[in-house]
């Protein structure tokens, strides 16, 4: 990035058109990346993501634009915490797009989600990561991030899945 240009963040309506189509695209290069699973959203996904967001209870999305392109996205949902009795914000997705990483977009994204976070009064933010992904890693690292850990004899909290049929 170079110094004229122009980096902004803004909150997605998604009743905009422009809004949605630039949270649609940015994720979809996101999915597009080894990093998002190597394969473009659907056409079904596509068609149904927006809605699906705007009528999720909590859902947010971050975009960032640079000289009014959208560069990147942060979807996060609210959550809470019962052992703090607090809100917590998740991201589910943060992307920048390919040729732009490393020039301080993703760092400006996690800057923008702490400060809703912090409007909201949530006692944190989480995410998840791949476990190869080491820049993504370093990056959290850097903004503060790390394993989740109650009590290090139990070990670090792990991420599973179990996926249901459509």
């Amino acid at each position: 990035m170079n110094d004229a240009a122009s980096l902004t963040i803004v909150r997605a309506n998604y009743g905009d058109s422009r809004d949605a189509a630039d949270v649609v695209a940015v994720l979809d290069s996101y999915a597009r990346d080894p990093m998002g699973g190597a394969e473009p959203l659907s056409e079904e996904v596509r068609s149904r993501l927006i809605d699906g967001l705007a009528a999720a209870p909590g859902a947010f999305s971050l975009i960032a634009r640079l000289d009014d392109k959208a560069v990147g996205i942060a979807n996060c949902f609210t959550g809470f915490s019962t052992f703090a009795a607090r809100p917590l914000v998740n991201i589910h997705d943060i992307a920048v797009l390919p040729g732009l990483r490393g020039k301080g977009i993703g760092r400006a994204l996690l800057s923008a989600v702490d400060d809703a976070a912090r409007e909201i009064g949530a006692c944190k933010v989480t995410l998840e990561v791949l476990s190869g992904n080491e820049r993504a890693k370093g990056l959290y690292a850097s903004h503060g991030f790390g394993d989740f850990v109650l009590d290090p004899e139990a070990g670090t909290a792990l991420l599973w899945q179990k996926k249901l049929d459509d």
